[in-house]
């Protein structure tokens, strides 16, 4: 049976405060000590995206303020040399400091150590866009002091910019939202070699909260390294569940086939990188083949689904249609309201605990559509045709799924997706099974949030889940959104979803 978070805490802090008593050293230098933080991982991409950009943008529109400011606006618009100018050197100011490696995590926060190779990058940039005038003869079309105050300002301005940046990069490094949290699955040779590269690399975005291996103490030792080994299989699916957990790394040799394929099996369902070291296989495959933690080989298993850019432009879409489709819908749903108030007696809203992203609880909207007293929270028992629990506008707003329209709400708070695997109550069925006793993996489908919409409802597979065969399809469905999600697919879903309500077979 597997230990509850804090029983997992509790053994760690007790085997890392005995280590640190017998040896006097302190914890690794990676070691984590958040071990309860919930907040999500902010994507070192899109940090880097972002500082580029702001780049860009100091530096051009200083150059165009500047311009209008003392050349005068006519003279600006008129002459392309002060616009490609500009934008020329924008460009190679990012340019610049991408070769001297201003775009890492590590440089955002050490601002007063790489203020020079700063304030170098842009001198360079600067220094090359007056070296063009020049030797182009151009240089009477150009005003010497704009580039002399534009050279001053943009050296400010970036400095600035970067002090910003770094006291963002700070607050998040603090809490934890810049590292990678990892966990590494299997005590032995192969995991002292990769905890002693990952300690080595200073630039490592990797912090470590332990080590889970099934073995007992005679094979496995209680401490690796100075990270502490935890517990099984079974602990480290119920910490990722309760934490949040970024990568874990599949320490096992490659010739125990059969047990790298169990484990990765049950890994898979997590929301989570799961990497194995290159040096657990004799094998050595194409550079190309392996991914890279700092200059560590790994060899992907199962990558982490809507990361980066793609799980940034997925959130804003939800939030920006939500809100748009709340203000179109609104006078359908005060009329929904009305109807249920004068058809039963009762709450208009239905509340009810279904599994959101990474099976954590959340609290789902719904337009009533049961009599009070017969409602059921847990939907243990399905609901059929002409179910005497539902009321008579219950049978209208369930066909057409206007139930759902409250759950824009969910959206916006950031529970639901508009498009994902619709989200199961607790105690849903297929036949008498549980879900998860029917479908091998099925919380697979709780790797992204939960949707409003899905890909299973718009081939079909929406409704009753009467039989086995009905939610393996749904499942089916579900992981193919997550294995080839793209806004466009989201796009497509949301088009397709008024046709598919339709076909109301299935829905009571």
């Amino acid at each position: 049976m597997s230990k509850p978070l804090h029983a997992i805490s509790a053994s760690t802090a007790s085997i890392t405060g005995g280590l640190t008593r017998q040896t006097g050293a302190n914890p690794p230098r990676l070691a984590d000590r958040q071990r309860t933080d919930r907040s999500s991982l902010i994507s070192a991409t899109v940090v880097r995206g972002f500082a580029r950009f702001a780049d860009f943008a100091t530096t051009t529109l200083l150059g165009l303020f500047i311009a209008l400011a003392y050349v005068s606006e006519p003279s600006v618009g008129s002459n392309p040399v002060y616009l490609g100018a500009i934008a020329v050197t924008g460009l190679l100011t990012v340019g610049m400091f991408e070769v001297l490696g201003l775009y890492s995590i590590a440089a955002f926060t050490a601002i007063v150590r790489n203020m020079p190779r700063l304030v170098l990058g842009w001198t360079v940039a600067w220094g090359l866009i007056v070296a063009g005038v020049f030797f182009m003869k151009i240089g009477a079309d150009v005003s010497r002091v704009w580039l002399a105050a534009w050279f001053t300002a943009g050296a400010a301005a970036l400095v600035g910019e970067r002090l910003v940046l770094a006291g963002i990069a700070r607050n998040w490094m603090r809490k934890g939202r810049l590292y990678r949290r990892a966990v590494i699955y299997g005590g032995n040779e192969v995991t002292e070699s990769v905890l002693a590269q990952l300690e080595a690399d200073r630039a490592s975005d990797i912090r470590i909260f332990g080590i889970f291996d099934d073995r007992d103490d005679v094979r496995t030792p209680r401490v690796i390294s100075g990270y502490p080994v935890i517990g099984g299989l079974g602990e480290l699916i119920a910490f990722a569940r309760q934490t949040r957990v970024d990568l874990v790394i599949v320490a096992l040799p490659m010739s125990a086939e059969a047990r790298l394929v169990a484990v990765t099996k049950q890994l898979s369902m997590l929301p989570a990188d799961i990497k194995m070291p290159a040096q657990s296989s004799a094998v050595r495959f194409s550079p190309r083949t392996y991914s890279r933690i700092g200059n560590l080989p790994m060899i992907d298993l199962c990558d982490k689904p809507i990361t980066d850019w793609g799980k940034l432009v997925k959130s804003q879409f939800d939030v920006v249609v939500a809100a748009v489709a709340l203000v179109l819908l609104a006078p359908i749903m005060l009329a929904v309201a009305a109807a249920i108030r004068l058809d039963s007696r009762g709450p208009v809203l239905f509340r009810q605990k279904r599994y959101g992203f990474n099976n954590e609880l959340i609290e789902m909207l719904k337009f009533r559509s049961m009599f009070t007293d017969r409602c059921d929270a847990a939907a243990a028992k399905l609901v059929t045709k002409d179910d005497p629990r539902v009321t008579r506008v219950g049978r209208f707003i369930r066909k057409t799924s206007l139930d759902e329209l409250p759950q824009l709400f969910n959206v916006l708070m950031g529970e639901l997706s508009l498009v994902g695997p619709r989200p199961h109550a607790l105690q849903a069925k297929a036949g008498t099974e549980l879900y998860d006793v029917v479908v091998d993996g099925y919380f697979a489908r709780h790797k992204v949030k939960p949707g409003i919409t899905g890909w299973a409802q718009i081939n079909g597979w929406r409704g009753e889940t009467d039989t086995p065969e009905k939610i393996r399809k749904r499942v089916e469905h579900d992981l193919y959104y997550i294995e080839n999600w793209s806004l466009f697919l989201d796009l497509y879903i949301l088009v397709m979803t008024p046709f598919a309500l339709i076909q109301t077979k299935n829905a009571y």
